[in-house]
């Protein structure tokens, strides 16, 4: 792992695979560091040809926080969301793409594959409206369009992610998120044993709990993306889980419907995780359409 000095930011990243492989640039969700992005998704992407670069968004795991913008307060947010009024975030879902793209230009990569998991797909999709010309493809996995008239989390899933733990125990820390991974995971649990594992490492790795408060902020400040969505030209593919209880899968269809020409991709059983048993199909889903374009430009 190393760090860049992007947008007067440090960022936290690590890359995997052959330096002169076509670059696919992975942007992880709300609260999420880089690790969460599955191993075995990175290696069969790798082993499929192209090379796999992974960050740490702002605010989150060893990239800059931005503490001294101070930490909204999240039940003023939550009524102002649902009032449908206007929202100050200390920064936006947009200087977030921004940040993916400097990455690109610290890197010396002129053009990559965008794939971005539930904020991350969000921000993927503003990098991909918003700069085109460094886009080879758009995959968006368990994300959503910002559509106002789109069913919401369900009311079990939206409690535990908005429960954060008041301790700064460890284990108390680890156990929550266990238990949010188990609500949201759709028909395919993982191990609690190996879930513990993973979330220890994470939280020993680092524990941010306001700038997840910061990152929400700018979802909700970021409002309904589907008119810039109509302006994505790259090919894009929509994967979604077809039993996702905190972005129903409604969400994956609308942003399917916003984005010309996207193919849409609904995995059953599959829920707000990327458990083993739903690997081989999100990377089919991404290879069918990066290929083409791999083919093409080597014409």
């Amino acid at each position: 792992m190393a760090k860049v000095a992007v947008n007067g930011i440090e960022m936290e990243y690590d890359k995997f695979g052959a330096q002169d492989a076509p670059a696919v640039l992975m942007i992880m969700g709300l609260g999420a560091q880089m690790v969460r992005w599955p191993m075995a998704l990175v290696e069969a992407l790798v082993e499929r040809g192209y090379r796999v670069i992974r960050f740490d968004n702002r605010d989150v795991g060893l990239s800059t926080k931005f503490d001294r913008a101070g930490t909204p307060n999240m039940a003023l947010m939550a009524a102002s969301h649902l009032m449908r009024r206007p929202i100050r975030a200390p920064y936006s879902l947009t200087d977030m793409a921004a940040d993916a793209v400097g990455l690109l230009d610290a890197l010396g990569i002129a053009r990559a594959h965008v794939v971005g998991a539930s904020m991350g797909g969000m921000i993927a999709q503003l990098v991909a409206a918003h700069w085109p010309a460094r886009t080879l493809s758009l995959t968006s996995i368990m994300s959503t369009t910002g559509n106002p008239a789109l069913p919401g989390a369900s009311l079990q899933a939206m409690g535990i992610l908005l429960r954060r733990p008041r301790s700064d125990d460890l284990e108390a820390i680890v156990a929550h998120g266990v238990k949010a991974s188990k609500i949201v995971a759709g028909r395919f649990p993982e191990d609690e044993t190996l879930m513990a594992e993973r979330y220890r490492e994470e939280v020993l790795r680092n524990h941010h709990p306001s700038g997840f408060v910061r990152q929400m902020a700018a979802i909700l400040a970021d409002g309904d993306r589907r008119a810039r969505l109509k302006a994505i030209t790259v090919p894009s593919v929509v994967v979604h889980g077809a039993d996702d209880p905190l972005v129903p899968v409604a969400g994956g269809r609308d942003t399917a419907a916003s984005i010309p020409g996207a193919r849409l991709v609904e995995i059953p059983g599959m829920g707000h995780t990327l458990p083993p048993q739903v690997i081989p199909a999100v990377v089919d889903a991404f290879d069918g359409i990066a290929r083409p374009v791999k083919f093409a430009r080597a014409a």
